[in-house]
Formats: C-alpha cells, sequence, structure tokens
C-alpha cells in the first residue's frame, strides 16, 4: 500500500491536524480508541494510506506532531481523538518561537528539528511503499512558518524522490493578529517554492467570507474555520484512501495539476456550502454542484478566479451520480467563456476522479471539491 506520513506544526497546524484526523477517523470507522467500528469493508480497504496497525488491532495515525511550547500538545492530548495519536510521536520544545520566523528557523527550531526527523524516519522506514509527506501549518507564525519550512527543506533532503504536500493557511490583511505575520509569509514562500510538489492555501478571509455570506454564522471561531479546512483536506485526500473509478496517489495529482514545477500552488474550493436553515431548499444535483464550485464564494482562497486563467482544475466527487452528466458539465463549463476563463499557453487539462463511499452522516448528499492551480 502507498502510504503518507502526515506531520504538523505549530498551533494552527496541529489544531487542523487533529481536525483532520478526527474527521477520516469517522469516514474509516475508526473510534477514539483506535478501534474499528464500521461496517462497510470499504473503509479498511485503503486505510493502510494514513494508519498504522498495531498488534492489538488498534488503528493509529502516521503522524508526527511538532511545536516548540508544551501547551499545543496538551490541549492535543485533552481533546477527544488525543488517544489515538502514538505518544512518541509528540516532539515539543519549551521556549516557543514568539510569532518570529527565524526563531523557528535558525535557533529554537534548529534546535529541535533532529528529534523531529527522528521520529519522521521511524515512520517512513516502517511503511512499505512511501508515496509522500503531507504538512499542515501556518505561514503567520513563527513555528508553522520557521520551523515548518526547515522541516521541508530536511525532509527534500532525506527523501528527494518523494512527494511532498503541504496544506499552508496564508495570512490577510483583513484577518490578521500580529504585525510579523506578513514577514514570515513572505520568507516562508520562498520555500514552498523550491520545497514542495504541491501546496494548497487557505486563507482566513476567505473562511471568514464563506462563515459570514454562505454559512451565515454570527460570530465564527476557529473551530467552524478549522473544520471547514478540514473538510477541505478530507476531500482532497478521499482520492487516496477510498476506492473509486480511477485511483490516485500524490504523484498522480502532482503530475495532472503542476503544468510547471514551480506553479504548484492551488486554490482549493469546496461544495456544497449551504446554511442549516437553507440546506432543504437547494437541489444537490451536479448542475448545482458545478455552478457552487466554479463560486468564487466557495473558494478557501480570497481570490477571485473570474480575473485570471485557469491552468489545470481538478474535480473530485463524492457520492452515487451519473458519470455521463458529469461529463456534459464539465465540457459546457470548459467550452463556456473558454478564450477567457483557460489559459491559451497550454491546453486545459480536466481530471475527475469519482468516489462511491458514502459518509455515514450524508448518505442522501452528493459532495464535490475542486483544486485550481495558480
Amino acid at each position: 500500500m502507498r502510504e503518507i506520513v502526515h506531520v504538523q506544526a505549530g498551533q494552527c497546524g496541529n489544531q487542523i491536524g487533529s481536525k483532520f484526523w478526527e474527521i477520516i477517523s469517522d469516514e474509516h470507522g475508526v473510534g477514539p480508541d483506535g478501534v474499528y467500528m464500521g461496517q462497510n469493508p470499504q473503509q479498511l480497504e485503503r486505510i493502510s494510506v494514513y494508519y498504522n496497525e498495531a498488534g492489538s488491532g488498534h488503528y493509529v495515525p502516521r503522524a508526527v506532531l511538532v511545536d516548540l511550547e508544551p501547551g499545543t500538545m496538551d490541549s492535543v492530548r485533552s481533546g477527544p481523538y488525543g488517544q489515538l495519536f502514538r505518544p512518541d510521536n509528540f516532539v515539543f520544545g519549551q521556549s516557543g518561537a514568539g510569532n518570529n520566523w527565524a526563531k523557528g528557523h535558525y535557533t529554537e527550531g534548529a534546535e529541535l528539528v533532529d528529534s523531529v526527523m527522528d521520529v519522521i524516519r521511524k515512520e517512513a522506514e516502517g511503511c512499505d511503499c512511501l508515496q509522500g509527506f503531507q504538512l499542515t501549518h501556518s505561514l503567520g507564525g513563527g513555528t508553522g512558518s520557521g520551523m515548518g519550512t526547515l522541516l521541508l527543506s530536511k525532509i527534500r533532503e532525506e527523501f528527494p524522490d518523494r512527494i511532498m504536500s503541504t496544506f499552508s493557511v496564508v495570512p490577510s490583511p483583513k484577518v490578521s493578529e500580529v504585525v510579523l505575520e506578513p514577514y514570515n509569509a513572505t520568507l516562508s514562500v520562498h520555500q514552498l517554492v523550491e520545497n514542495t510538489d504541491m501546496t494548497f492555501c487557505i486563507d482566513n478571509e476567505a473562511l471568514y467570507n464563506i462563515c459570514f455570506r454562505t454559512l451565515r454564522l454570527a460570530s465564527p471561531s476557529y473551530g467552524d474555520l478549522n473544520h471547514l479546512i478540514s473538510l477541505t483536506m478530507s476531500g482532497v485526500t478521499t482520492c487516496f484512501r477510498f476506492p473509486g473509478q480511477l485511483n490516485a496517489d500524490l504523484r498522480k495529482l502532482a503530475v495532472n495539476m503542476v503544468p510547471f514545477p514551480r506553479l504548484h500552488f492551488f486554490m482549493p474550493g469546496f461544495a456544497p456550502l449551504t446554511a442549516k436553515n437553507s440546506f432543504d431548499y437547494r437541489a444537490q444535483s451536479v448542475p448545482e454542484l458545478m455552478t457552487q464550485m466554479f463560486n468564487p464564494g466557495n473558494m478557501m482562497t480570497a481570490c477571485d478566479p473570474r480575473h485570471g486563467r485557469y491552468l489545470t482544475v481538478a474535480t473530485i466527487f463524492r457520492g452515487r451520480m451519473s458519470m455521463k452528466e458529469v461529463d456534459e458539465q464539465i465540457l459546457a463549463i470548459q467550452n463556456k467563456n473558454s478564450r477567457r476563463t483557460n489559459c491559451a499557453v497550454r491546453p486545459i487539462r480536466r481530471w475527475l476522479r469519482c468516489y462511491w463511499l458514502m459518509e455515514r452522516r450524508r448518505t442522501n448528499r452528493q459532495r464535490l471539491d475542486m483544486h485550481v492551480a495558480g
């Protein structure tokens, strides 16, 4: 099986990563104690992509949790799925980075990075066929940006032929708490350009806009934002974790989505996004999902793709639907206003994946996730 090693760095990365593990554990039927409680054999068919099966029959996430202060680790341990993680995979310091990129990259982070690499190496050596790494972090903090990019360079140095994917929370001037965030992000982007194969850009401003305008939440919390991010991550990784019409892995996704090596920054979108009180009044058909998918209000990055050009688009469907209808809708969108929306340098690439395993709590819903290369 093609395994993935998940790394989460910093407070933001650990909060998002913990929510991600809650979501996919529920989808795979794994309880908070690591015991399988599902009934669908497809839940176990590719579970080893993200989980190790312990000798006692428990499933343990192949995750490495990193921070420069112990408080984040304590909150993860005390969470609903805190006992799911292997205790040896918690690596943390005592001083913190103080929202300073240089501290995370050159001083405090550099002192801890060897211990983190030992854990990552141990997880990689336990894989039958490692396909790559996945990092969740923020570009605005000190640990996520500074130490996160340091880990990227170390992993690239030690595993140069493995795919590196990141889910990076990009700071926004409209939703900012720390004056150093622009500097941290600027210093991190160069590292992402050089040392990653795929970067999914997630913007707090776009998440707040979705909560206010689409979901009609009066005062969204960071838990609400993290839930949106984790749902998007679950959608992205569906093609790795479940059988579908066309199976995929990190390398296939990178090959199909990245036209040029340095153009690997993606805008993820998610559908359906509907307020609770209006969900029963909206159709969840393929045309409706496609309309939502290309709506800038459904993008996880505060960027209007209508003002630019599409280089590549990948759509991942979840649920039972007509492939004929999906192909027709994709072709119609591809041909509609193609001169204004599609890049003329190279033909736009279509890439479809359909996965039939439905979530237990969404048995009558269709879901669509979309990822656009920038």
